[in-house]
């Protein structure tokens, strides 16, 4: 099913495996329920040099376990069956997709139900066969659009962009941060000049840096849904796997969104 937000909408992204495969589904679960539109599912890599330190230990943890993409998969399969309703994102750096191989990867995905895939240091203009292996099984492909991203890319990533598009709020590599930089809501406007109007056409989620209620507010003035990773992952370090589930649930029912849809 396409990726669906309200209005305005809040994806959450987990490192799958952090602190347990089993955790992580119970924290998937618990997030949905508590209002998140959509779940990135991230897989563990070695070398994750896009992410600021919180994710990085996340990583390490997960790596450590041993989980794998394929882990990964067999764990959005399960999130599915429990929660039809969510948007389900695989959140990869590209070696684990090609360590898979991209067209097993393609095939394997849709299958487990995921609704996309955002590989984070894929770069549109070098995506031919990645886009190719994704639209053979309808799987939507999500770009990141960072604030130096020339017109011309985000011509392109917003071409190609079939779920949303992750709009960066500031260059450099992910965490919370005390407040958002101006840079995300001229970066939206330049984005919409190919996407059409918001609410109607393709969707922009901003993310970066976004870890309270009021950033949250802050960015659903402009855009269509708000991406916390750094703030989520940070309360599961710093809980027991038994009680994450029910602090990120508390943590995203503080952000004061409206309410989730029921259950379809």
């Amino acid at each position: 099913m396409p990726i669906q937000f309200r209005k305005p909408g809040l994806v959450v992204y987990l490192t799958a495996g952090d602190p347990t495969l089993d955790a992580t589904r119970a924290i998937a679960i618990a997030a949905i329920d508590a209002g998140a539109d959509v779940i990135e599912l991230g897989v563990p890599f070695s070398d994750p040099l896009a992410d600021g330190p919180v994710i990085q230990r996340a990583m390490d943890r997960a790596v450590a376990l041993g989980v794998s993409l394929r882990d990964v998969l067999k764990l959005t399969a399960e999130i599915r069956a429990e929660r039809p309703q969510a948007g389900l994102v695989i959140f990869s750096y590209l070696n684990p997709i090609l360590r898979y191989g991209l067209h097993q990867f393609a095939t394997d995905a849709a299958a487990a139900g995921a609704d996309g895939v955002l590989a984070t240091d894929l770069i549109v203009e070098e995506a031919g066969e990645y886009l190719a292996e994704l639209a053979r099984v309808g799987l939507a492909p999500i770009f990141l659009a960072a604030p130096t991203s020339p017109d011309e890319r985000l011509e392109a990533i917003a071409k190609h962009s079939k779920g949303f598009i992750y709009a960066i709020s500031r260059v450099g590599i992910t965490g919370t941060q005390q407040s958002l930089a101006s840079d995300a809501s001229s970066l939206v406007e330049r984005i919409r000049r190919w996407t059409g109007p918001r609410w109607t056409g393709l969707p922009v989620a901003v993310g970066f840096g976004i870890s309270n209620a009021e950033h949250v507010a802050q960015v659903t003035e402009f855009a269509d849904a708000a991406v916390i990773g750094s703030a989520i992952v940070a309360l599961i370090e710093g809980s027991t796997a038994e009680a994450a589930p029910a602090a990120v649930a508390r943590f995203i029912k503080g952000l004061h969104l409206p309410e989730a849809a029921p259950a379809r």
